[in-house]
């Protein structure tokens, strides 16, 4: 394979979304023992479903009789059902039973691909296994959502793009002042100043120099086995009631090359009855405040040529940008270099 080959290996990888990684894919309330759901993870169609303990399974979306959609099924007892011939297949992608055949052949054969799931925060993890790391590792959360400290509201939304260009916007905190400029929140501070970035210990912070505290000032990215998300302040007015800033922990789904799904958890750091009155005043006044501000993102990035990266012209604002990219481009070439050696490796 020449050094080109290999490259767009790498870069359909970036593009497609990372593997070996765990993906929010689903609100909790969303998976029930009464309905499949169905849902697409690096272009992949999967199927989800509560057995009969209540525990999540998870299955490629396909019948293993003539490919129909299990999504488009029902639960049976805990297993899946395919509504075009009543084919029943369990959580581990075993055939159970074939209705319009007794003793069929195919009962009894693992005949789809399972994929770990956790819940946490009333939100559904789903792992994408790759030749590097075939087994789900623990899934770390940030500490917002294990402390009892903060409290909370998960928002979700679904955008026409590619996610390289969510997880951009996430990483580009000066875009605040501009495009949320007639925001509740987000409509203060310097329209002009430069971007430092900082190592941490499990990732990067990038930053405004001249300005704290007054606007979307600073983005902060984890990157873990087998997880990344990114977290940020938005200061709060007085008139958004108890407690300091708001802040927002952000997960990117890719759905597929054009599309991705963003988890936003909204929160803060309160307790007794301020917690019960932030709570309150989210839900009956700043929630419509914030999905405006959600909306602009969409909007913009919606907007966007797919292949903007191949035109634009990045400068010192941009450090962020550049170093979420280095760290996907630098996980998809050790994916691919380890496909590559498994692929020779079998020969």
């Amino acid at each position: 394979m020449t050094a080109i080959d290999k490259k767009t290996l790498i870069e359909e990888r970036v593009n497609t979304g990372l593997l070996g990684q765990w993906y929010p894919v689903a609100k909790s309330v969303e998976i029930k023992t009464t309905k499949p759901y169905g849902a697409k993870v690096l272009g992949r169609k999967l199927v989800l479903w509560r057995d009969g303990a209540g525990r999540i399974r998870c299955l490629e979306d396909f019948c293993p009789h003539r490919g129909a959609p299990l999504s488009y099924g029902e639960v049976h007892e805990g297993n899946i059902g395919c509504r075009y011939h009543g084919v029943i297949v369990d959580g581990d992608g075993v055939v159970q039973r074939v209705p319009a055949m007794p003793e069929c052949a195919l009962e009894g054969r693992k005949a789809l691909e399972s994929f770990t799931v956790t819940e946490a925060q009333d939100c559904v993890f789903v792992y994408i296994p790759s030749v590097e790391r075939p087994e789900a590792p623990e899934l770390v959360l940030p500490h917002e959502l294990t402390s009892p400290e903060w409290t909370g509201f998960l928002c979700t939304s679904v955008w026409e793009t590619n996610y390289r260009y969510a997880l951009d916007n996430l990483a580009d905190p000066m875009h605040g002042c501009y495009l949320h400029s007639e925001s509740f929140t987000l409509a203060f501070g310097s329209k002009q100043d430069l971007m430092k970035l900082d190592k941490t210990d499990a990732g990067f912070r990038v930053s405004r120099v001249g300005q704290v505290g007054e606007n979307f000032d600073w983005t902060e990215f984890e990157v873990h086995d087998g997880t990344m998300f990114c977290f940020l302040d938005i200061p709060y007015p007085p008139a958004a009631g108890p407690g300091g800033f708001m802040r927002i922990v952000g997960y990117v789904l890719p759905v597929d090359a054009t599309t991705c799904k963003v988890f936003f958890w909204r929160l803060r750091q309160v307790e007794g009855l301020a917690r019960e009155s932030w709570r309150f005043l989210y839900r009956a006044q700043l929630e419509t405040n914030h999905w405006n501000v959600l909306e602009q993102d969409r909007v913009m990035l919606e907007g966007m040529p797919d292949d903007a990266r191949k035109r634009e012209m990045l400068y010192q604002h941009d450090l962020g940008v550049s170093r979420i990219r280095q760290v996907l481009t630098r996980a998809a070439k050790s994916q691919i270099e380890a496909e590559l050696a498994q692929d020779v490796a079998a020969q």
